[in-house]
């Protein structure tokens, strides 16, 4: 896929995908890359575990309703903060956000734990709305300052509102709390490679890769590329990636970035001959072939 073809898609979607985003909004659902907080969520982090097995919560009037469905006011009066909880979360997986954030609301209007709060900053991030979620994060860790996934929360509020700075220095505060979770090192390098600090961001992307080897089927960095300033940036992230799945054998993933950074006229090309990461590769048909083509970069 060429990064022409990236650059349109990116367009489309926007840098801040669901599905797709370079981002992690990671919860106590104990994900993979996408933390990821479900395969359909930014890497928001929850930090206690979600109920996923009960299938229905006690109405106002003692009957057994839907937990997918929005509860009414009423009943979310009359119910405890384990089951609006639960109900919060059913409503998450079935992307009713706005329902999901106000069961987690009622929740902390009852008993404001740091996890029913990190659960609410989950809610406004899904809702495009970081400004209130960077509220709810740091209510969550007024309560808990040990809550990584909070800190991992607020990172992503900051990264949204392009804040990379701040974005940085959360991300790295979440890390230091839990460097186990991928997603923390998958957002950090996001960040990192958009203030173009490209060898530490690929370091944090190596990281995640060697945390969980699938995290990239489950998170996409094309909206990284497709929304930095210059080809030559871009190029420039291209290659570092190239130089990291190279590291690991992965010649497709090689060769992908490989044949990008060329189209955006990445300038030291020839350093596949020299750097050792690449040694893994060259000796590939495949590999000889597309330096043997040398793509003519797209401008």
């Amino acid at each position: 896929m060429s990064l022409r073809f990236v650059r349109i898609v990116g367009c489309i979607v926007g840098y801040f995908l669901l599905a797709a985003l370079p981002l992690c909004a990671v919860d106590g659902w104990r994900t993979s890359a996408s933390g990821r907080a479900g395969a359909d969520q930014p890497m928001a982090t929850q930090g206690a575990a979600a109920s996923s097995t009960a299938t229905s919560a006690t109405s106002a009037g003692g009957q057994q309703r839907d937990a997918s469905a929005a509860p009414t006011l009423a009943e979310m009066r009359a119910m405890t903060p384990e089951q609006l909880d639960e109900a919060g979360d059913k409503l998450r997986q079935s992307k009713d956000y706005l329902s999901a954030r106000d069961c987690y609301s009622e929740a902390v209007r009852k008993h404001g734990t740091a996890a029913a709060y990190n659960k609410i900053a989950i809610s406004e991030l899904l809702l495009r709305r970081p400004d209130e979620a960077i509220k709810a994060a740091k209510k969550a860790l007024r309560k808990d300052k040990k809550l990584a996934e909070a800190w991992n929360n607020l990172g992503v509020s900051y990264y949204m509102r392009g804040q990379y700075d701040s974005a940085i220095r959360t991300y790295e505060r979440a890390i230091s709390l839990r460097p186990e979770f991928p997603s923390f090192h998958n957002n950090l390098a996001a960040a990192l490679m958009d203030t173009k600090q490209f060898a530490r961001g690929a370091g944090e992307y190596r990281k995640a890769f060697e945390l969980d080897p699938s995290f990239f089927e489950h998170s996409s960095q094309n909206g990284i590329a497709a929304h930095m300033g210059s080809p030559q940036d871009r190029a420039q992230f291209a290659f570092v990636m190239a130089r990291l799945f190279a590291g690991t054998g992965d010649i497709e993933r090689t060769l992908h970035f490989l044949r990008s950074a060329m189209e955006d006229g990445y300038a030291k090309i020839d350093d596949v001959y020299r750097d050792k990461e690449f040694a893994p590769v060259r000796s590939d048909e495949r590999f000889m072939a597309l330096m043997k083509e040398r793509p003519v970069a797209v401008r």
